[in-house]
C-alpha cells in the first residue's frame, strides 16, 4: 500500500506542473450578456476549485490522523485511505477537465469552448 501511495503522489507531482505549463494564457473577454456557456463555465470553475480545497482538507486531516495514530493500525489505514481517495479525486478531476479540453480541440471549438 505504501508503494501505491508513493507512486500516486509522485505521478501527481510530475503531472501537475506539465498541465499548468501547457495552458495557453489568454486575455479575459468582456461579456455584455451571460449566455449558458458562460454560466456553465463559471459553475464548473467554482466546482473544480471547491474540489481542490476539499481534497487539500482531506489530506490535512489524514496527516493529523497519521500523527495521532500512535501506531494503531486501524487509524493508520484510515489515514492512508483518506490520502488515497483525495489523490484519486484530484486525478479524476484533472482528467475530466483535460478530456473536455481534448474533445473540444478535436471538435474544433477551440479547446472545449472555454472549459479550460
Amino acid at each position: 500500500m505504501k508503494k501505491v501511495l508513493v507512486s500516486l503522489t509522485l505521478i501527481g507531482l510530475l503531472i501537475v506542473p506539465a498541465l499548468v505549463l501547457a495552458q495557453a494564457v489568454q486575455a479575459p473577454e468582456l461579456e455584455i450578456c451571460c449566455g449558458p456557456d458562460s454560466v456553465l463555465y463559471r459553475v464548473m470553475n467554482w466546482l473544480f476549485t471547491i474540489l481542490l480545497i476539499v481534497a487539500a482538507i482531506f489530506i490535512i486531516i489524514a496527516a493529523y490522523m497519521f500523527v495521532t495514530a500512535a501506531g494503531d493500525p486501524d487509524k493508520t489505514k484510515t489515514a492512508r485511505n483518506f490520502v488515497l481517495y483525495a489523490l484519486i479525486g484530484v486525478l479524476v478531476a484533472f482528467g475530466a477537465r483535460g478530456l473536455v479540453s481534448l474533445v473540444g480541440t478535436i471538435a474544433g471549438t477551440g479547446g472545449g469552448g472555454g472549459w479550460w
